[in-house]
């Protein structure tokens, strides 16, 4: 049985995608280009980003304009995307020559904070989820798989199995949310059914890995080797913090006997390996039993203080667009202060993130966007689990978009999701 999500994918791709790229490709013209404004004048901002996506999929270069407007797009005129943004409902501009050449003038004056990025090519995108073998209907709030729908970017999906087989080399892009990498099943059974367990065991079986705690530090390692290697990876709420738990705990026992027969290391803690971690270090781990809590470890900023804690607001930091270009280009949106969200890891402690990592965005007491390098590739962590999450009678309910199409949490995300497509340069400071 396909999950709703799975069935949102299915619409994505057979929307009639090909006969649109061939359309596109024969409509561009030399004259005047088209302006997707990104500030508050934007009918749709999610949707937005799905426009910049369909003209990269055409191999049709699109140019990100950091700073200007909200980091709008810009494209060469083509009738088909100007058909296209009508569909979507995104708002857009047609701009003469005499009109783009001032643009670009305004964005290369050196006084001003604006540069252009060339994105050239739409990256391989897929997600980590266990809809890929069980019902998981809890990853139906999944924010990725949600906004990725939404904005009609084409995506696949892999689990485990398909880790292990070493597929991940197939793709640019990575997402990963709420997972959790120490094989304790999410240390919730409010989302993790019975069969998302026997799921899982079968594939530790078929793999030969005793424990589903081994089989997971195995995919963490390789999805670690995935973004050493060149990729893009991308993490929100538990996955974040639970895969440098595992990658730190590798040969370590730190599952209780509830979960796999046995107890946890008693010298647990002191046997930690924070050399082999990505973002974190220096942690110290939750010891509960069974599901008796949801923390993992004081990663979370808020794991002694509860769920529920009332938030705020966290800002995202102004970069140069014309040095720093990464990080600006992992910050554009139309607001810089963003509403705070739950998750089962809500934020990051700031005394547990490596100093080399770069944060893009924080509250008073705690990191929330991050940014690193690994070998050849590069990594964000973005606490939460839902941007527009809400609860209702004690459970999370679905998020429906079309409810949220400017919300500047999704729009991080979407930056992320276009990154890979653009010509990187390393930050100056």
């Amino acid at each position: 049985m396909r999950t709703g999500i799975q069935q949102k994918v299915s619409a994505v791709i057979t929307r009639g995608y090909v006969t649109f790229l061939l359309l596109l490709l024969s409509t561009f013209t030399l004259a005047n280009s088209i302006l997707i404004p990104m500030d508050d004048k934007q009918a749709n901002h999610l949707k937005a980003y799905g426009i910049a996506f369909s003209v990269l999929k055409a191999d049709v270069d699109v140019d990100w304009l950091l700073n200007y407007r909200g980091g709008s797009f810009m494209v060469k005129y083509s009738s088909v995307v100007e058909k296209e943004c009508r569909v979507r409902g995104v708002s857009y501009e047609v701009v003469s020559d005499a009109q783009t050449n001032r643009i670009l003038t305004l964005i290369a004056d050196p006084d001003v904070n604006m540069n252009v990025v060339k994105l050239q090519k739409a990256p391989k995108v897929v997600v980590y989820s266990p809809i890929k073998v069980s019902p998981s209907e809890f990853e139906n709030n999944d924010a990725v798989l949600l906004v990725l729908a939404y904005a009609e970017i084409p995506f696949e999906v892999v689990y485990d199995e398909e880790v292990l087989n070493g597929d991940l080399a197939k793709y640019d892009w990575l997402h990963l949310h709420h997972e959790d990498f120490t094989g304790q099943y999410g240390r919730n059974m409010r989302r993790m059914t019975v069969e998302d367990v026997k799921a899982q065991e079968d594939i530790a079986r078929r793999h030969g890995y005793a424990k589903v705690s081994h089989m997971k530090l195995a995919v963490a390692k390789s999805i670690k080797e995935f973004c050493a290697g060149g990729g893009y990876l991308f993490a929100m709420c538990s996955a974040a913090e639970t895969l440098d738990i595992a990658l730190a705990a590798e040969g370590v026992d730190i599952v209780d006997s509830s979960f796999d027969g046995d107890g946890i290391d008693p010298n647990a803690q002191s046997k930690l390996d924070f050399n082999q971690t990505v973002a974190f270090q220096n942690f110290t781990l939750e010891y509960q039993e069974g599901y008796g809590g949801m923390a993992f470890s004081n990663i979370n900023s808020t794991a002694s203080s509860g769920y529920y804690q009332s938030l705020d607001f966290f800002s995202l930091f102004d970069f140069s667009a014309k040095w720093d270009i990464i990080p600006a280009m992992l910050v554009q949106n139309h607001e810089n202060v963003i509403k705070e969200f739950y998750g089962q890891t809500t934020a990051f402690t700031k005394s547990t993130v490596k100093p080399n990592v770069l944060v893009l965005g924080q509250s008073k007491s705690s990191d929330r966007y991050l940014y690193g390098e690994l070998g050849r590739g590069q990594w964000v962590f973005y606490g939460g689990h839902d941007p527009e999450g809400r609860r209702g009678g004690g459970h999370r309910m679905a998020t429906d978009l079309n409810l949220y199409p400017h919300s500047a949490g999704y729009r991080l995300i979407l930056n992320n999701v276009l990154f890979p497509s653009a010509r990187k340069k390393k930050r100056k400071t």
